[in-house]
């Protein structure tokens, strides 16, 4: 980001933070019981010792950027509508367009003494391991960019969310309590999704059938232990343009993520597993007929430092073929792509600061082995090194 724009962006930041306080406070008089209207803001800095995450980063970038706003309506007791827009940049891969994250009726339409079901229609977000449904929120996210083993923001779209339905319940017990989510719908692709998948922005049109998805979250003692369970497949279709190298055909997605946190009094460790199949179909000789399976996991530990202060660390690994994990099969193939890309190991250092219960911010510095989870949207993966550093600054401010 140039200097003019950095200003630019400055000002409006520095105006947001009037507006908000007092939007807030309108929605809280003319608002009923019913209705519901939070918001928030997020501004990052990211600076990398090479290679490019979120923007020219290797010069230092300002284009980490989140402006939401979310809204619930209680129509009836059993009915409620919800949704939210969202204003985000993230480098070159998301311009600051104003999108619909989600937007859904939920209806909960039986209660039980132990239990409840409900059904929500609509764009309604993709249960994914712990973080997924809440990953646009500062507040609820471990580090400014979640674990990009589980969580690709290289793909954002096509995890976030999808326009169809899902069905929930849950069932509170002695031995402790279950939710279980499950559905189907049609996720969003983009140019990101077809930079991760098939290598570039082409003339074709790249869109997804049905997903299917599912999870279930066991909870103990309030919590206190945490264990869940995902799953998802679905296909992408690829129509080719006039001088597209591929003929028409699919890319079929199975993702399967195991989940573990333990919460203490200050302490909290979580891990988390991913397997995610890829399977080439009809595409052509560029991206001949086969599967092939990524694999990523995280063990994390968060400590509270005082009612307002606490440090987490990390270690983050990502593999884009489990069975090529070094990448040298990759590199003696035809393209010849470097071997680093193939996989990623992320040791992660954080500091985070509650100023306000309003306002929070956090820095955290990464040593980073490999560029798997990079976007070549970004980056010229035959340019990219190996071995590199990045520092990320994060501001946010909720309503």
């Amino acid at each position: 980001m140039n200097r003019y724009r950095f200003w630019k962006w400055s000002r409006r930041l520095v105006l947001l933070s009037w507006l908000l306080p007092p939007l807030a406070t309108a929605a809280s008089l003319f608002a009923d019981e019913n209705l519901q209207i939070h918001g928030f803001l997020s501004q990052g800095y990211t600076h990398t010792s090479a290679n490019n995450w979120f923007g020219d980063s290797s010069n230092g970038s300002w284009d980490f950027r989140e402006l939401g706003l979310n809204a619930s309506y209680r129509l009836t007791p059993q009915l409620q509508i919800s949704g939210q827009l969202l204003s985000l940049t993230a480098g070159e891969m998301q311009d600051g367009s104003l999108s619909l994250d989600y937007g859904l009726l939920d209806y909960h339409f039986a209660n039980f003494d132990n239990g409840s079901i409900g059904l929500r229609i609509g764009r309604v977000k993709t249960p994914i391991g712990l973080y997924n449904e809440t990953r646009d929120v500062a507040f609820t996210r471990p580090t400014n960019f979640l674990p990009q083993s589980i969580y690709f923001d290289k793909v954002r779209n096509l995890e976030l969310s999808n326009d169809g339905f899902e069905i929930y319940g849950d069932l509170l017990t002695d031995w402790g309590d279950l939710l279980l989510q499950g559905g189907m719908g049609k996720p969003v692709t983009d140019e990101n999704v077809e930079y991760a998948y098939l290598g570039n922005d082409w003339q074709g049109e790249l869109s997804a059938d049905l997903f299917f998805f599912g999870r279930v979250i066991y909870e103990l003692d309030g919590g206190r232990i945490r264990l869940s369970a995902t799953i998802a497949d679905g296909d992408l279709d690829f129509e080719p343009g006039p001088t597209d190298p591929f003929s028409n055909g699919t890319t079929g997605i199975q993702l399967r993520v195991l989940s573990f946190q333990y919460n203490a009094e200050s302490w909290h460790f979580t891990t988390e597993y991913m397997q995610e199949d890829v399977i080439s179909r009809d595409l052509g000789a560029l991206q001949p007929d086969g599967d092939n399976t990524a694999e990523g996991y995280y063990l994390q530990l968060v400590h509270d430092l005082f009612s307002d202060w606490e440090i987490i660390a990390r270690y983050d690994v990502s593999y884009l073929n489990r069975d090529d994990r070094d990448g040298t099969k990759q590199e003696a193939g035809p393209f010849g792509i470097p071997a680093h890309n193939m996989f990623a190991k992320d040791w992660t250092l954080g500091l985070r600061w509650d100023i306000t219960p309003a306002f929070m911010v956090r820095g955290e510095y990464h040593w980073v082995d490999g560029t798997a989870w990079l976007s070549s949207r970004e980056n010229n993966l035959f340019q990219t090194e190996r071995h590199w550093q990045m520092f990320s600054l994060l501001a946010s401010y909720r309503f």
